[in-house]
């Protein structure tokens, strides 16, 4: 039996794996999926990866789940505790030494252009999404209708204040790796996702089809995906 640690990325919560948790369950893992202070304008990607740590004390077996912008916390996790495979879904793999800034202005083709016209800033610094369409088809578009608008609801505020941080990292901790893709995901570029797959982090690849969040419109795929990685 595994330990599952499941990180969820920007605008979201551990309420995004409410479909893929009990597909796990049935296959005699357990799974541990904190919430991350990401809507905290003080806390930094180091803050988030505490949160997990404290989140994993006493556990042992950890398979450490990281989608979209929580590939940035899942290697700081595994630099802190061992883990026995970090697995990057649909997400956004650091550069050691930089911040998540400096990354994006260095590779302009990691995100799909446009999601940001979804967002509004507001006075601390944090992104919320106010245009439900774009957000529907930037994370959702092959989601079950009823999944779209729970998921829609639950959407938070994601603090920018992270991404001026520099990752502390000097090199990816020794765990095995393997990078999850979707081949429709509208928000990280497939393209850069295979590339950074092999060439930064030397990862097993998967492709799934669909679109950002499979742990919705997919779980049992997922499951079967990440028991066998």
């Amino acid at each position: 039996m595994s330990t599952f640690a499941l990180v969820h990325g920007a605008w979201h919560g551990a309420w995004c794996w409410e479909r893929l948790t009990p597909e796990l369950e049935a296959r005699g893992h357990r799974v541990v999926a904190p919430d991350l202070p990401s809507d905290d304008p003080a806390a930094t990607f180091i803050t988030y990866a505490d949160t997990v740590v404290d989140a994993l004390a006493g556990e042992d077996d950890v398979v450490l789940v990281g989608h979209s912008l929580a590939g940035n916390t899942v290697p700081l996790v595994a630099a802190r505790r061992p883990v026995s495979r970090i697995v990057y879904l649909c997400a956004v793999v650091p550069i050691p030494g930089r911040s998540f800034n400096e990354q994006v202005t260095s590779e302009p083709d990691t995100f799909i252009r446009g999601y940001q016209e979804g967002l509004t800033a507001d006075d601390e610094g944090r992104t919320s999404w106010t245009d439900e369409e774009l957000a529907r088809r930037t994370f959702y578009a092959d989601c079950d209708e009823r999944d779209v608008r729970t998921a829609l609801e639950r959407l938070r505020p994601q603090s920018m204040s992270p991404y001026d941080v520099r990752c502390p990292l000097d090199r990816f901790p020794d765990a095995p790796r393997t990078y999850v893709l979707c081949t429709e995901d509208r928000i990280v570029n497939p393209d850069w996702s295979r590339w950074v797959a092999r060439g930064r982090l030397d990862a097993d690849l998967v492709e799934l089809p669909g679109s950002h969040s499979p742990f919705l419109s997919r779980p049992a795929a997922l499951a079967e995906v990440l028991c066998g990685s």
